[in-house]
């Protein structure tokens, strides 16, 4: 079970690592669900952390529908953080229609290789998740963080245990989103998923 703990400044990034997190994903701004970080605070968790760091690429808050210019913004700040040597991204972009934009998705994927990338919530707010779970395999995402299209995984997991069902060994399902300590074991059993991701507050 890979536990990956959200973090949004130095100081939780270093409780995650000593809490035993296996992996942290860095984030500004937790009153928009997380934008991307800034190159200081990356380079400076990626110096003393130890852990894998996996960073947020989102331009900012609301949908996940990008103009051209936050497009490129992504693809700036991607380029920034494989030169501090982060471990991998988090990134999803949408078409207007409610599917996952393949195009934009997979020339950032492409782009951070060998690095690997996690879809995030983005696929909660999909038409269609089933439909978009196969294009995150096609893209090349490695895994995807789900709160089963519901605020909360807990009230989710039927569906996270339907994507995880049909994603197999292709693609790792994440639950994600109101996990802690009350209600991990019902979400973990639930799902059959192989990784949480929480906050740790």
């Amino acid at each position: 079970m890979i536990v990956e703990v959200v973090v949004y400044n130095i100081e939780s990034a270093f409780k995650a690592q000593e809490g035993g997190a296996d992996r942290i994903e860095l984030c500004d701004n937790p009153a928009d669900g997380g934008t991307t970080p800034s190159g200081g605070m990356v380079e400076v968790v990626r110096a003393n952390c130890t852990l894998d760091v996996f960073v947020m690429l989102r331009p900012r808050g609301g949908d996940f529908v990008y103009s051209s210019y936050e497009f490129h913004t992504m693809k700036r700040d991607l380029g920034q953080f494989q030169r501090i040597s982060v471990d991998g991204f988090v990134l999803g972009i949408l078409n207007a229609n409610g599917t996952i934009d393949k195009k934009r998705c997979k020339e950032l994927v492409d782009k951070a290789k060998p690095l690997k990338v996690t879809c995030h919530r983005a696929l909660d707010m999909t038409r269609d998740p089933f439909e978009a779970l196969e294009d995150c395999i096609e893209v090349g995402f490695a895994r995807i963080l789900t709160s089963g299209q519901h605020p909360k995984a807990g009230q989710g997991v039927d569906l996270i245990k339907q994507l995880v069902d049909q994603a197999g060994n292709r693609i790792s399902i994440m639950a994600g989103s109101g996990v802690n300590e009350e209600t991990v074991k019902k979400i973990v059993s639930a799902t059959g998923g192989k990784g949480i991701h929480f906050s740790a507050t």
